[in-house]
């Protein structure tokens, strides 16, 4: 073998290591269940809880979490447009939904993990803190309601309006004196400046408020909601919920559409998992299970030292 085969064979060998390497690098996945990264996206509505499981996940696993807060109808687009692989939503994707995905051969994988509400607030200077859900069903039909000026949404495109679409049968969006902001965040600052106004935000934001809306928070009263055709008002507390005597209390649920071994399914097992649950109900919404509690007995009482 002279010196140029020699060569030849070398620069062949060096040019598939190089392309069997690039290969392997493309196709390498970038996350896996407990280390990586990876984007999820969040429904704004419950996004402060989702930031707390987050913290709590990034610190115990050498995995970062990028949250992308955006409406429902936003975050279903992103799915179908492939943008979104991990989503939390406040609903389960209907059968029309999950027709596009069984097109696409996806099997998206779907968790409860929580419950939370959607709550009625109002500028504290009125001290009227209760309020029948047929009159906001009456108000988007367009019929005059005594000490209902207008209802604020967060976004046209939110689970909220949504919701409530849904209970009065009309769409909010269309109709009028009927408002929406970009976020949680200025409904709540809209709705402590005016009278009259009756905001609709998600249950969390009141529970979990950034520590820059607690002056806004001082301002605003939490309205108790008497159901459609129900004759008591119940107040949306972590009790209330839980036994279902709030009538507006709803599901949370993470979608996992990545297919594989990823960042979805490790953080949908720790939202699922004793310590994701532990910090559900700490935060004031109500966990998809109860946390076991560890009750230790001694035998014998010690006295503390002086």
């Amino acid at each position: 073998m002279n010196k140029l085969t020699k060569t030849i064979i070398g620069f062949v060998l060096l040019t598939l290591l190089f392309v069997f390497s690039c290969q392997k690098k493309n196709n390498k996945v970038e996350d896996t269940m407990l280390q990586g990264k990876a984007t999820v996206y969040v429904d704004e509505t419950i996004l402060p809880i989702i930031e707390d499981e987050q913290a709590v996940f990034e610190a115990e696993y050498k995995a970062k979490l990028h949250l992308v807060s955006k409406s429902e109808n936003e975050i279903i687009n992103d799915l179908f447009n492939d943008t979104a692989r991990i989503v939390i939503l406040t609903r389960t994707l209907s059968s029309k939904e999950l027709k596009v995905f069984q097109s696409k051969k996806i099997s998206p994988k779907t968790r409860p993990f929580a419950i939370d509400a959607i709550t009625f607030i109002r500028k504290k200077a009125t001290n009227d803190t209760l309020i029948a859900l047929q009159d906001i069903v009456d108000f988007v039909k367009g019929k005059a309601v005594p000490n209902i000026k207008g209802l604020v949404f967060d976004n046209a495109n939110s689970s909220t309006a949504r919701y409530i679409s849904e209970i009065s049968g009309v769409q909010v969006n269309n109709q009028k004196n009927i408002f929406s902001f970009k976020n949680n965040e200025d409904v709540l600052k809209y709705v402590a400046k005016n009278n009259g106004m009756i905001g609709v935000v998600g249950i969390n934001w009141i529970f979990q408020p950034p520590l820059d809306l607690q002056e806004t928070l001082d301002n605003i009263n939490v309205l108790g909601v008497k159901g459609l055709n129900k004759s008591e008002y119940f107040f949306p507390t972590q009790d209330n919920i839980a036994q279902g005597k709030y009538p507006l209390a709803r599901r949370l649920y993470i979608v996992n559409c990545q297919g594989y071994s990823g960042l979805g399914m490790g953080f949908s097992s720790f939202l699922t998992g004793e310590r994701g649950q532990r910090i559900i109900l700490k935060s004031g919404l109500v966990p998809e299970r109860i946390p076991t509690r560890k009750i230790r007995i001694k035998n014998t009482i010690t006295k503390d030292k002086n």
